[in-house]
């Protein structure tokens, strides 16, 4: 599979400051949910914090649900 094929089938990458901005949340307030394991899980790409779309938009519908 090339690299053009790979980015399709996985989607948009979201930045830790895109989802900040999303949630309209500071992106301190990102961190600390990293640590305590809270918030969509981000993957770690060499010092950067990279979130899939569809998880990041999995999880905003598991919140909406339980709130």
């Amino acid at each position: 599979m090339n690299v053009p094929e790979q980015r399709r089938r996985i989607g948009r990458t979201w930045t830790i400051q895109d989802l900040a901005d999303f949630l309209q949340v500071p992106v301190k307030t990102l961190y600390q949910w990293r640590v305590n394991g809270y918030g969509p899980y981000g993957r770690k790409v060499g010092r950067h914090v990279r979130y899939d779309e569809a998880e990041v938009l999995r999880w905003w519908d598991e919140q909406k649900q339980s709130a």
